[in-house]
């Protein structure tokens, strides 16, 4: 195991990893507290301080530890879950999708605004690598957050969506899966299904979208 390799690698995706699990949860909190619910905003939990967030076993000591078991080629973590009444949302199967959309959609703008860091970094002639480097770690970081969330099964968010956008008797059926629902995910994960099938087609999706919508600015700075 490279260390030196390690802690710049660590050191390099700290900022983009932090802003993004950060941002995503207190994104929930913050929509469902404007949609009713202020479960999460009387927590704590609708706030930018990335400590009410982290969870250290998910964020922290899984990731690391799956760095060493696989050599860096799986990463996977979480952060603490925002907690969310939806009985208490006005409208809770619409409110509902708005909440679980908040997140990846908070995800994918924070890949928008590296991706401008990144175009800004070259106007201006940064040549250091470390900064590049995290600025690219930011969209990679953020754009697997928000293809990975939209997964169509609960508890993830893009379960909530399809919980929240299917008729009240298929999503009842839906919704009763959620307790097996982390598990079932990492299976799929590990056989390769959730990164070939879904991750890869969405994340070249959002590449190019991001691509396209920096384009204009890179060409007007050069």
């Amino acid at each position: 195991m490279d260390f030196d390799n390690l802690i710049q690698t660590i050191l390099i995706y700290a900022l983009p990893v932090v802003f993004a699990i950060t941002v995503h949860e207190a994104a929930h909190g913050y929509v469902a507290r404007h949609f009713g619910d202020n479960t999460a905003a009387m927590l704590g939990r609708v706030t930018l301080n990335p400590m009410k967030h982290i969870d250290p076993v998910g964020t922290i000591l899984m990731p690391l530890m799956l760095y060493f078991a696989t050599s860096g080629a799986f990463l996977f973590g979480y952060a603490k879950p925002v907690p969310v009444r939806f009985d208490r949302l006005r409208n809770p199967r619409r409110d509902m999708v708005w909440v679980a959309l908040a997140g990846p959609l908070s995800n994918f703008i924070q890949a928008l605004l590296w991706a401008l860091v990144a175009v800004l970094l070259v106007a201006f002639g940064v040549e250091e690598r470390f900064f590049r480097e995290m600025a690219r770690g930011g969209i990679l970081v953020n754009l697997v957050m928000w293809a990975f969330n939209l997964f169509p099964l609960p508890p993830l968010d893009g379960g909530r969506v399809l919980v929240g956008l299917l008729p009240p008797r298929q999503a009842q059926a839906v919704s009763r899966i959620e307790p097996y629902g982390f598990f079932i995910v990492m299976g799929l994960v590990l056989l390769g299904v959730v990164g070939t099938y879904w991750l890869r087609p969405l994340m070249t999706i959002g590449y190019a979208v991001v691509a396209a919508l920096v384009t204009p600015l890179a060409s007007l700075l050069r």
